[in-house]
């Protein structure tokens, strides 16, 4: 199981992975109940690996996110996503010390921690999450710096 291949969608609770991809829509399965369902191209449905929680200096991926999550609890479930404001917020903060209290609400802080308890309990590797990171990271490194062109003088003509 890929993140990749693991999508939200709106109005329905839950996360899905995409089984088969059709014309005109999708076949899912539910994480929790591993029921088959399709989705209709209309439907709003957004990538995990495309969603990022606000900072104060950047945007970190969602997958960092439930990485760094991953390792504070050793493998294990998160708090309870039901748990009062004040905790879930203690608890994000621990996560991700310099989120952007003012545009990360306590509802998305909750679906973060549902979402990833979903994953512990599906058996989702997170490691596969640790070996993209380093991945990206040597990518970026062996990234070559495009060179700037030297300037570059045009000659006037002379009209006669």
């Amino acid at each position: 199981m890929k993140i990749e291949k693991i999508v939200a969608i709106t109005g329905r609770p839950g996360l899905y992975l995409i089984i088969s991809q059709g014309k005109n829509n999708l076949i899912v399965e539910s994480l929790e109940d591993k029921k088959r369902v399709p989705v209709a191209g209309l439907q709003n449905i957004s990538a995990i690996s495309d969603i990022a929680i606000y900072t104060h200096d950047e945007e970190v991926p969602l997958k960092q996110v439930f990485l760094t999550m991953f390792e504070k609890e050793k493998g294990g479930k998160a708090i309870d996503p039901k748990s009062d404001k004040k905790e879930l917020l203690s608890y994000f903060g621990e996560v991700l010390p310099n989120f952007d209290e003012e545009r990360v609400y306590p509802s998305n802080i909750k679906k973060v921690m549902l979402w990833y308890n979903l994953l512990v309990e599906a058996g989702f590797d997170f490691n596969s999450l640790k070996e993209e990171a380093v991945k990206e990271d040597k990518e970026e490194i062996n990234e070559p710096v495009a060179e700037a062109e030297p300037d570059k003088k045009v000659k006037k003509s002379k009209k006669a």
